[in-house]
């Protein structure tokens, strides 16, 4: 993939991004993604969000685009140096979020969780290395993604509320506290299991 979104996730209760570097009999200790990389340990009792299982809902109730392609559209458009910050007009957010998911769903689909689109992004593209797909992989990809949802887009939940500033966004696969001790935005909705890797096809 484009950004490698596997060991990247939003904490609740926690501000900005973090790499999970390895697991704790208390947790996880994790690596803030920003000039200082500080070091520090997200109790098993937080909900982490791993970027890698989140999505955005689409008008079509049963579809929706995961994050790491809706990133890649956003380089794709803009490059790594993207104008609006979560702090930009409404407006622009919205115009926006319409040219990157022209069919995303507007009514489940938050103003809070564009805006950290737009702020993930930012810390992402100023962190990872973007690494553009080769021909054979975009060819295969987009077979991939005109069959049938995965489990994981299914398991997507409504969301009645709308997220509060620190929780992860409202499409976001939260990782049981379970799973938190033993493993291992900004983020609302049920506990999912961690999506299963869909096995890429040839376009015929």
């Amino acid at each position: 993939m484009p950004y490698d979104l596997k060991e990247v996730a939003a904490i609740s209760g926690m501000p900005g991004l973090y790499r999970l570097v390895k697991p704790t009999r208390a947790g996880v200790i994790i690596e803030a993604l920003d000039e200082k990389g500080t070091r520090s340990v997200a109790s098993a009792r937080n909900k982490v969000s791993l970027l890698q299982e989140i999505s955005i809902y689409t008008q079509d109730y049963d579809q929706t685009v995961p994050l790491s392609e809706v990133f890649d559209r956003i380089h794709q458009k803009h490059g790594a140096e993207l104008a609006l910050t979560h702090k930009s007009d409404d407006r622009d957010l919205t115009a926006f979020m319409g040219e990157i998911i022209p069919d995303y769903d507007r009514d489940r689909v938050y103003m809070s969780d564009i805006k950290k689109l737009v702020q993930w992004y930012n810390t992402i593209s100023k962190r990872l290395e973007y690494q553009a797909p080769a021909e054979e992989e975009t060819a295969a990809l987009e077979a991939t993604t005109a069959e049938q949802p995965t489990p994981a887009q299914k398991a997507t939940k409504k969301t009645e509320a709308e997220p509060t500033a620190d929780e992860a966004m409202s499409t976001a696969g939260i990782i049981p506290a379970a799973e938190e001790t033993n493993a291992a935005g900004n983020p609302e909705a049920g506990e999912t299991k961690p999506a299963k890797k869909t096995s890429k096809k040839k376009a015929e």
